[in-house]
């Protein structure tokens, strides 16, 4: 249905629920900042849930995209994260009211749209699931839950609120991932067939040290425990509590894993993986995990590495995806990533040719030493660039698939379903970690 089509009397809510079933492609548009006079049929009435560092991402990403207009911010630090957000988006021309409490917050406010959730793990179902019987659609922060029974009422309360639900896997709306994966994976199959992955997340111990606040204004001791923390520490730094984060392989790896499944169709079958508390002695969760998943796809078993460590930031984070004619380097920086092409594969003039990759970095060489070639030697090989670039923030594009959802110009990249799926295979790991030993996944747990 078309804007022109829309009768004078229908309401912008009328007309978002009236779209949000329909389907389409990906819209990705650019937008004039502070853009938010000037009420049109398809604005959107957002509510931001948590305002803490992770929110402030998705709402400077928001204040990018075209008829968003936020009506409500919600925080418990209400002297700081609130205060803070809230005075910025006047300034962008948001007027909105302020709360504490959630609950508070969709009794009163009835014109939402849609919520954003970007709360500690441990509040997300909770969250969702109560903008979701408010009837308002959600995108929800990974990872949607730390717990698979908080996930699963999540699903469950999409289906019976007939709302969307975004879960913010947000390279699975990344050009230059969506580009590797339909063209070089799907469609000229450059790899061959995978046989290995590697990923890691890896960063510095001055990244990882515990978070401070400012001394004047922390929040009080009876507000804190009225949500679930035991002091301003335990705040500001929930994601290294057990029962508040879900651990690093949760708050890093789940974005990255995300990824193994999708390119690979499939659900892994299998995980061990062994880490511990070795550096941080003060933390509840292991500051270093190592992981190897095992996954079964027709073209045969294919293993998957997967480490995060929380002392040393080398090499920082990517996926590497290997097959027996090519490997495929991402990362979500830009600056990261290329195509590499075994020697014994079949030439890649013509995906060059197609767009699908750019003109190689250097000549494949015989040998680095120039001496006679030793069959096990690993001999460099082309760089290919890949032709497609980020040039928006990392989290836009998948919150621009959310809106467009919203109103019906596009199918979500990351629904319920799939993140639920992602939350069985990470979740795991921490199971492994416990156990010590390889631990198999079972089909129904991903149902």
């Amino acid at each position: 249905m078309s804007n022109q089509k829309i009768k004078k009397g229908i309401n912008r809510r009328s007309f978002l629920r009236s779209t949000a079933a329909a389907g389409a492609g990906l819209a990705l548009s650019p937008m004039a900042p502070g853009q938010t006079g000037g009420k049109k049929a398809d604005d959107i009435n957002v509510a931001l849930l948590g305002a803490g560092a992770q929110g402030q991402v998705l709402m400077t990403a928001c204040l990018k995209i075209p008829g968003i207009r936020f009506k409500a911010v919600c925080d418990i630090w209400t002297a700081y994260n609130q205060r803070r957000v809230s005075r910025l988006l006047d300034r962008y021309g948001h007027k909105l009211n302020t709360y504490e409490d959630y609950e508070e917050m969709l009794d009163k406010e009835k014109d939402l749209d849609a919520a954003i959730v970007a709360t500690p793990d441990f509040w997300h179902a909770d969250h969702a699931v109560g903008c979701l019987k408010a009837g308002l659609h959600v995108y929800c922060e990974k990872e949607m839950s730390n717990t698979l029974e908080g996930a699963r009422r999540i699903v469950q309360a999409v289906k019976e609120a007939d709302k969307l639900l975004q879960v913010g896997h947000q390279r699975r709306s990344n050009p230059r991932y969506i580009h590797c994966y339909e063209k070089l994976i799907q469609e000229a199959k450059l790899l061959g067939r995978i046989t290995t992955i590697n990923g890691q997340w890896n960063r510095s111990k001055t990244a990882c040290k515990d978070l401070l606040w400012p001394k004047k204004a922390p929040i009080d001791q009876a507000t804190l425990e009225k949500y679930g923390f035991k002091s301003m520490e335990q705040f500001r730094n929930w994601r290294w509590f057990k029962g508040l984060g879900g651990g690093p392989i949760v708050d890093l790896g789940s974005h990255q894993i995300d990824i193994y499944s999708w390119f690979l169709g499939a659900n892994p079958k299998s995980i061990m993986a062994s880490g511990g508390i070795d550096y941080w002695k003060e933390h509840e969760w292991y500051d270093n995990v190592m992981a190897i998943y095992e996954y079964e796809t027709k073209q045969g078993t294919i293993r998957a590495f997967y480490q995060t460590i929380t002392t040393n930031s080398s090499q920082g984070y990517f996926e590497t995806f290997m097959g027996d004619e090519g490997t495929l380097a991402i990362s979500e920086a830009s600056s990261r990533g290329g195509v590499y092409r075994e020697l014994s594969a079949p030439e890649w003039d013509k995906w060059v040719k197609l767009k699908y990759l750019s003109e190689p970095a250097k000549k494949e060489e015989k040998s680095e030493s120039g001496a006679v070639l030793d069959v096990r030697e690993t001999v460099p090989v082309a760089k290919y660039d890949l032709p497609v670039r980020m040039d928006k923030p990392y989290h836009q594009p998948h919150l621009e698939n959310f809106f467009d959802a919203i109103r019906g110009k596009a199918k979500l990249n990351c629904p319920a379903e799939i993140g639920y799926e992602t939350a069985v295979t990470v979740l795991k790991v921490n199971e492994a970690v416990e156990a010590a030993r390889k631990l198999d996944f079972k089909p129904e747990e991903f149902a």
